[in-house]
């Protein structure tokens, strides 16, 4: 049986908050809520106990509640110092076993390391988590340099740190009858000549202590970012004498129109079939078929948009977007600023994604002849996860 006692008393005043810093929200979830779900889901911890402030308790236990875990779980009141804490723990956990104590401020523990430091306190008494100093160490007095240790020999204790029931709770027996506070569980246990066993873990197992631990917590668990996927689009409307000139959801004045069942945006056409390209989802036609009434003279900037509702729902968001209207009349300098906004704005992204051109064929092809416009676009998207 392994009872896994969750340090999660302290204030963290460095963080520079009014609140627990463990109530910070950490992606979806706060800091003690990942770091207990993380214990939870372990198939080597049995049951939990968490030690909270005083005037946390209540709140904490409702989180509790939240979590719906499927092990046992209990709140105990912590004391002033984090020794007193683990101490109100030891009062309800159980006599045989290993105890599991580990910072509710360490949520990126993982399974291996939490599997090797249970089995090796299972064969040794007691094991603890720690990694080899990267930076050498100097040991200073009144500012002045004293002695340089082999940096070799030196590790940075984290936790979790396992011993025998028995052994912890006679470690923090003697501790209290000396009145001896130590930095660790471990200080307490190797005061009764007991050998703990230092067992690697990792650097990414960071206890979260001031904002700039927060920066790179974020960082570690931040879901891998997909590469980039590109799509294409290309659309053509013929002129039609009967309707407005409409391209990237301006008004064009003075001009014949384009001819189909929607607006008949080429542009928009073009950009909406790269957006669906680039995901896998098909083209504008499959969506918004010709024969469906709904879509007659709908505007192409509300088709644009659920187009892009397809794309959120699957975690994606534009990143840029390259498009070319070919037409030999009209002049489209002038309106090509407002297309970049109405695009952006359609898209949730910046006009600067966006980047409408438009040039003519020199008189060549049905273009150059005046029977119509051609629009190209190329679509990025990145995944968020």
């Amino acid at each position: 049986m392994v009872t896994a006692i969750i340090a999660a008393a302290g204030q963290g005043k460095r963080m520079g908050l009014k609140r627990n810093k463990l109530f910070v929200p950490l992606f979806h979830d706060s800091i003690i809520v990942q770091t207990i779900k993380t214990l939870a889901r372990s198939l080597w911890i049995h049951q939990l106990i968490v030690v909270a402030d005083p005037k946390d308790k209540v709140e904490i236990e409702q989180i509790l509640g939240q979590c719906r875990l499927t092990k046992p779980c209990q709140v105990v009141a912590g004391g002033s110092e984090r020794q007193y804490s683990i101490a109100h723990a030891l009062t309800v956990a159980p006599d045989s076993g290993l105890l599991f104590i580990h910072d509710g401020a360490r949520p990126l523990i993982d399974e291996e390391t939490i599997e090797k430091v249970i089995k090796t306190a299972e064969m040794c008494q007691a094991a603890i988590v720690g990694v080899p100093v990267k930076d050498t160490i100097k040991c200073v007095q009144n500012g002045r340099i004293v002695h340089t240790p082999d940096r070799k020999q030196l590790w940075a204790v984290q936790t979790p740190q396992v011993f025998e029931a028995k052994l912890l709770k006679a470690a923090y027996r003697t501790a209290d009858e000396q009145q001896y506070l130590g930095t660790d569980d471990a200080s307490l246990v190797e005061r009764l000549g007991v050998n703990v066993v230092m067992v690697e873990g990792k650097y990414e197992n960071i206890k979260i202590t001031t904002p700039s631990d927060m920066t790179v917590a974020r960082a570690l668990l931040a879901p891998p970012t997909l590469p980039p996927r590109v799509g294409f689009g290309y659309d053509v409307h013929a002129f039609s004498q009967a309707r407005k000139l409409i391209l990237g959801g301006v008004t064009i004045p003075d001009h014949a129109g384009l001819a189909g069942h929607s607006d008949a945006d080429v542009l928009l056409h073009a950009i909406t079939d790269a957006l669906l390209g680039a995901v896998g989802m098909g083209d504008i036609g499959q969506h918004f078929p010709d024969s469906d009434a709904a879509y007659k003279g709908i505007s192409s900037l509300v088709l644009l948009g659920r187009a892009y509702a397809l794309l959120e729902d699957q975690a994606y968001e534009v990143y840029n977007i390259d498009a070319t209207i070919v037409a030999e009349q009209p002049k489209l300098a002038p309106f090509i600023s407002r297309m970049n906004q109405n695009i952006a704005k359609q898209l949730n992204i910046s006009f600067k994604q966006v980047n409408v051109k438009a040039t003519t064929t020199e008189g060549l092809g049905f273009a150059g002849k005046k029977e119509g416009i051609a629009a190209y676009a190329i679509v990025s998207v990145i995944n968020r996860g």
